[in-house]
């Protein structure tokens, strides 16, 4: 009897294991032509961001007018506002370039693009180098109609061993004109030099 009901057994567990596959092919088509029919599928309980971006990582920029670089940009990442035409930028490192194509290196931990008039603010240690001399504020603007850089925080310039301080400064590209206001300050060294 035993050798009898051996071969019941191996036809048993073949069926059923065809069996299963059976079941999990038609909950498959099920699924598959729930989906592909064009029904709606509800999904309940989904938070939405309101100011949903778009985010892009190592962001070059290169910005001209009449033919003639303006500016160089890089950052780490830039988020997409949505419905602000602005761009959030991280580590960003920008070059901007004079009327006589000298350079003036800024960088800072975040920045802010306007993605329509190409008009930027910096902030969190702004640093800003230019001809040897360093310059530091909390916050810096710049425009690009006019092609300035500008500031209404505290800024501090060191060249060689003089520093200046001031309330607020403005920097002309086009001219090469660097203009300091509100309590102005500082000492010059026997080196300092301006050309």
């Amino acid at each position: 009897m035993n050798s009898s009901q051996r071969p019941g057994r191996k036809l048993i567990l073949p069926l059923a294991g065809s069996l299963v596959v059976m079941v999990i092919m038609v909950a498959g088509f099920i699924c598959f032509d729930k989906f592909f029919s064009g029904h709606p599928i509800h999904v309940n309980n989904i938070k939405i961001d309101t100011k949903a971006a778009l985010k892009l990582n190592i962001v070059k920029q290169i910005s001209k007018k009449n033919g003639i670089t303006q500016w160089k940009l890089k950052a780490a990442t830039a988020t997409l506002l949505k419905n602000e035409n602005r761009a959030v930028l991280t580590d960003v490192d920008v070059v901007f370039f004079t009327k006589d194509n000298k350079k003036v290196h800024l960088k800072c931990k975040k920045g802010f693009l306007d993605t329509i008039t190409h008009d930027m603010s910096f902030s969190d240690n702004v640093v800003i180098r230019y001809d040897g001399a360093v310059m530091k504020t909390d916050k810096l603007h710049y425009t690009k109609k006019e092609h300035i850089i500008y500031t209404d925080s505290h800024i501090r310039v060191e060249k060689k061993n003089s520093r200046l301080e001031a309330d607020s400064m403005i920097t002309r590209l086009n001219n090469d004109t660097l203009v300091l206001k509100g309590h102005v300050k500082g000492f010059f060294s026997d080196r300092f030099s301006i050309q």
